[in-house]
């Protein structure tokens, strides 16, 4: 992370469904500094892996970016947000299952919390779902990093099927309707 602007740079926490797909999509953006997968919005301290598949401690799989605001806007990271999961099924991405696969934006700021409101607000007045959406907007709760083993997944594991068949689709989506907005030199 480039220290020297740390005093300009902005935190986004999002939870949309298995945090390695969420991971691989945002660290593609330029903009975007760092981006890690963890755990958010349950009830216990300092969670494992283990725990959070049961469903039982609250947390769901989420990320949290750190990214430069005069490079990408918290607007734009919500629109990729919206367009790389499905925020119409209540606790469910694809084949995950359960409250930790929820879609939910933790806002860090009243300002991020009235952007994502009013986009919410926005895609369902416009139709841009078949179905309404159930992402859910909260307030910041402690982050808690996962287990190292599922930090950069997609990058370190492309030859896994779950990354070819869930997490494929996802990269080439975002190649497609954000170009613009990625990285020079990521695929």
């Amino acid at each position: 992370m480039d220290k020297q602007n740390n005093s300009k740079l902005e935190t986004a926490i999002f939870a949309g469904g298995c945090f390695w797909c969420t991971e691989a999509v945002f660290q593609r953006l330029d903009g975007v500094v760092e981006v890690v997968s963890g755990y958010t919005g349950g009830t216990i301290k300092n969670p494992a892996y283990r725990e959070i598949c049961t469903g039982r401690t609250g947390h769901a799989e989420g990320v949290k970016i750190t990214f430069d605001p005069s490079k990408i806007s918290y607007a734009e990271l919500l629109e990729v947000f919206f367009a790389t999961h499905d925020p119409t099924t209540l606790n469910r991405q694809g084949n995950d299952i359960g409250t930790q696969y929820r879609s939910e934006i933790f806002y860090t700021n009243p300002e991020q919390k009235q952007l994502a409101e009013d986009f919410i607000k926005l895609l369902g007045k416009e139709n841009i779902f078949n179905s309404p959406i159930v992402t859910a907007v909260s307030s910041e709760k402690p982050f808690y990093l996962a287990e190292e083993a599922h930090h950069n997944y997609y990058n370190d594991n492309r030859e896994q099927p779950y990354c070819q068949i869930i997490i494929d689709p996802k990269i080439k989506k975002l190649n497609n309707y954000f170009s613009k907005k990625l990285k020079h030199g990521t695929v």
